[in-house]
């Protein structure tokens, strides 16, 4: 395994260079790798039908409630990231934090989303291609074969395959290849929002003659007025998947030009700059379509995993509209480069410290990066999509529903994770008190709390089952839906798993690997080859 440039590690921390390449990533690449692996023009498109279905006209003020964990929790992995920077983030800090136990859970966690997003990406990719395909040729019935389970299982290997290839080539050229993807993206999305509110007011759009469009109101950012509980939920779960992976920022530390400062840095800005942008959308969206369920009203469950195809012609005319399908194709096929980052390098870290198996650890001698964890991860993503495919009906909203669960999990761990990891200089000083413990705490109490009701709510969306009692009394049980089973089974899961690695690799649950010791004050810092 080759080390590269010596890495500033704290005196005294057991944490180990794993030969990343260094020095690679500034904030501004770093936020834009974090907004790449969001994916504002996918995540909308498969977030915005499960949240309007939850709160109707609530929606930018769920944007707003999913946000403030998230950024929240963002200042708890800027702390962690300041003292000890790691690329296996959320599992080396709740690690050290917590032990051994915990923070496998956690690694576990996040190995799992990231598989999850994956998979939803890959799903979303294949649509918009065929969509594409079908407005560029004039051939109304080429963007039917995303519906084929045959044909879109075998084209989503295919992309899953060359975002593998090419995430498996370095940090270098994921970072390149961004900016014209992130940047395209991002002035399609705009230009669709701006003529989305100028049509909602020239020229609204209609159903048998009853107008869809909407009236702009300040009420519409409020989310402590007319949602009711389980609502609230449903929809910040939708919201709190949407800004999913700017913590990629954070798995990058390795390779930042200035790993104490730079990945917390363009995390904060990654999130903020996303939620501008789903404001902008949302808004814009319901000002012009609304949220009935009739024709392109944003509640038509025809419309719910796919809410830009019956917008763009209305609203961009068809050769603008073709863009914007461009640009929906363009959003996930980045996010499924960008997205392979976080989870080969939390799988290399956890390998490196003997969590996972240790050729999960080794680092291509050339491209400076986790070759073999990549490759993992695509072949995992490549079966979890085929069997979520065949088995489920609504195999992208499931997954989302599942992922909002895996998400307040992790970043829950890790939120709680960083007041324990500085306990000891929590109330030093003022900074302090607000940045390594109020922020954190308020972030993970919610996340907590979403997620407890989150896997309640699994639970009863399964079936109704009726078994008769030695009476003769009919009794009525419920049956887990699939969200439960992806999410809190694969969970389970990971805890066989853990006991199956301690056995073959004690030593990193002993705590000699990777102890609970925390790194000095970043002043004391020394060149370690």
């Amino acid at each position: 395994m080759t080390t590269g440039e010596p890495q500033l590690t704290p005196r005294g921390s057991d944490l180990v260079d794993k030969g990343l390449a260094g020095g690679k990533v500034g904030t501004f690449a770093g936020a834009v790798l974090g907004v790449s692996c969001v994916a504002p023009g996918y995540t909308l498109t498969a977030s915005i039908g499960l949240i309007v279905a939850a709160v109707g006209l609530k929606m930018p003020a769920i944007f707003i409630a999913g946000f403030i964990p998230m950024f929240l929790t963002a200042y708890a992995y800027r702390e962690l990231n300041s003292r000890a920077p790691d690329c296996g983030a959320s599992f080396t800090w709740s690690t050290k934090a917590f032990g051994p136990y915990v923070g496998w859970m956690c690694g576990w966690g996040m190995v799992l989303a990231t598989i999850i997003v994956l998979s939803n990406l890959a799903a979303i990719a294949v649509e918009y291609f065929y969509l594409f395909l079908s407005q560029l040729l004039g051939i109304p019935g080429i963007d039917d074969l995303a519906d084929n389970k045959a044909v879109n299982i075998a084209t989503t290997l295919v992309f899953i395959a060359l975002a593998t290839y090419i995430s498996s080539r370095g940090i270098s050229t994921s970072e390149k290849l961004q900016y014209g993807l992130v940047g395209f993206q991002m002035v399609v999305l705009v230009l669709f929002a701006g003529m989305a509110i100028y049509k909602s007011v020239t020229h609204p759009a209609t159903f048998d003659g009853q107008t869809l469009s909407e009236s702009f109101s300040f009420d519409w950012f409020n989310p402590l007025h007319g949602i009711a509980i389980t609502a609230f939920v449903v929809g910040l779960t939708g919201s709190i998947f949407a800004f999913w992976g700017w913590d990629t920022c954070l798995t990058l530390g390795e390779e930042s030009k200035d790993p104490q400062k730079t990945p917390g840095r363009a995390g904060l800005l990654a999130v903020i700059t996303i939620l501008g942008t789903y404001l902008l959308v949302s808004v814009a969206v319901m000002m012009y379509a609304g949220v009935g369920d009739k024709g392109i009203g944003l509640g038509n469950e025809d419309n719910g995993e796919n809410v830009f195809k019956p917008l763009a012609d209305p609203v961009l005319g068809k050769w603008l509209g073709l863009l914007l399908f461009l640009a929906i194709f363009a959003s996930s096929a980045a996010s499924l480069q960008t997205t392979f980052l976080p989870a080969a390098r939390a799988m290399l870290a956890m390998g490196a410290y003997g969590a996972f198996p240790k050729r999960l650890a080794s680092v291509h001698p050339r491209y400076l990066g986790p070759t073999y964890a990549t490759v993992v991860a695509g072949v995992i993503t490549a079966v979890f999509y085929a069997v979520m495919k065949v088995v489920s009906e609504k195999a992208l909203m499931d997954t989302v529903a599942a992922l909002g669960i895996m998400i307040c999990w992790y970043y829950g761990i890790t939120a709680f994770a960083c007041i324990w990891f500085f306990r000891r200089e929590l109330f030093d000083n003022a900074k302090n008190i607000v940045y390594k413990f109020i922020c954190p705490l308020i972030g993970g109490v919610i996340l907590v709390l979403v997620f407890v009701i989150s896997v309640g709510e699994a639970w009863a969306a399964g079936p109704v089952l009726t078994e008769v009692d030695v009476a003769g009394h009919p009794i009525n049980l419920h049956a887990p839906g699939v969200v439960f089973y992806i999410s809190v089974g694969l969970l389970l899961a990971g805890a066989v798993l853990m006991y199956v690695q301690r056995s073959r690799h004690p030593s990193f649950f002993r705590g000699e690997t990777l102890s609970r010791e925390t790194p000095p004050l970043t002043d004391d810092l020394e060149q370690v080859p």
